[in-house]
């Protein structure tokens, strides 16, 4: 695309010197500059010398809508990833126009982003979230800056977990649990009861993050999927649009999460495992995850297990869950 540039010189009537003028490729606008001189002559080399410049990429077009950034980025970069990764990058997209809203790529400078991310601190994220939604962002900005786009990347400084910091609960023991499972009937409804049950006993026996419970599937191969072939190992299935390495997985499940799942009857194996109801939604309606770490909380509050103020019970990660670091807990 940077053949495409044409340097040429222009003359205007009320300035001295002449000026440089191109049209940029990607926003299709004038761009101009001084050509700091009247002669033509000159002009003419300076316009030679500049449209090389562009053309090698040694200066790019300060220019660039955000608005034309982000679509380009969604069709050229996202558009090959996992659907995670471009959830979570449209995510802090999202957040960038609601805090920053920028006109053009270059106002997304060092100082905005030190903006940004005191008003996710003010929104409570941690800050190893902060640090994976900044992470996010530069690796965007370097590839516009790779692509012409941006002229420099910013010099950001990302942050670091503070030493010492305590985790936000802390595992729940046996009859603690026992005593959420009975609190359910003290939040939800009766008719909501037994999903609720059934979903806090597959978390206790599964080691699986909220988000991830919420996507298991019992067939749906697109999804994080069980694997419970007769005389196979029991497993969970993570297909490649969902792993980081874009590759099929498949991690052994643990002995008593394989248990409690084969207490459902093999007619009755179809879409996702659980199905925790909501209130006022309609029955066919998926949760959010960041509403059922809350309705959690709730349970873990009337059964008067305290973790620690405003934080979710976390439930401990079956010692046999190969394939893990660790149960990640439930937000709160």
């Amino acid at each position: 695309m940077s053949d495409d540039i044409k340097v040429t010189v222009v003359k205007f009537s009320n300035r001295s010197n002449l000026f440089l003028r191109y049209i940029d490729p990607i926003t299709k606008k004038q761009v101009h500059k001084s050509a700091e001189t009247s002669s033509r002559k000159d002009a003419i080399k300076s316009a030679g010398r500049w449209e090389a410049e562009l053309r090698e990429g040694v200066v790019v077009s300060t220019r660039t809508s955000w608005a034309i950034f982000r679509k380009r980025y969604e069709d050229e970069v996202l558009t090959g990833l996992a659907a995670a990764t471009d959830e979570k990058a449209q995510g802090v997209f999202n957040a960038v126009e609601k805090h920053l809203a920028p006109a053009q790529l270059r106002g997304i400078t060092a100082e905005r982003i030190s903006y940004l991310q005191s008003k996710w601190r003010e929104a409570g994220l941690s800050e190893s979230t902060i640090k994976s939604n900044l992470s996010h962002l530069m690796a965007a900005l370097r590839w516009a800056a790779s692509v012409g786009m941006l002229a420099t990347v910013p010099k950001v400084k990302m942050p670091k977990r503070a030493k010492g910091t305590a985790m936000k609960g802390r595992p729940i023991a046996g009859e603690e649990f026992d005593r959420m499972l009975t609190a359910v009937q003290k939040v939800v409804l009766p008719e909501a009861v037994a999903s609720w049950q059934h979903y806090l006993r597959g978390l206790w026996c599964s080691g699986l993050r909220l988000a991830e419970s919420l996507e298991l599937s019992w067939d749906d191969k697109t999804k994080l999927c069980v694997d419970m072939q007769p005389g196979e190992l029991p497993m969970l299935k993570i297909p490649a649009g969902l792993e980081k390495g874009h590759r099929d997985r498949l991690l052994p499940m643990a002995p008593e999460f394989a248990e409690f799942l084969a207490e459902t009857p093999e007619h009755e194996r179809t879409g996702f495992v659980f199905n925790p109801r909501a209130r006022y939604v309609k029955r066919s309606a998926r949760l959010a995850a960041d509403f059922t770490g809350r309705v959690v909380a709730k349970f873990g509050e009337k059964a008067g297990v305290i973790v620690k103020p405003g934080a979710t019970p976390k439930l401990p990660v079956p010692t046999t869950y190969a394939g893990r670091s660790g149960f990640a807990g439930l937000p709160g």
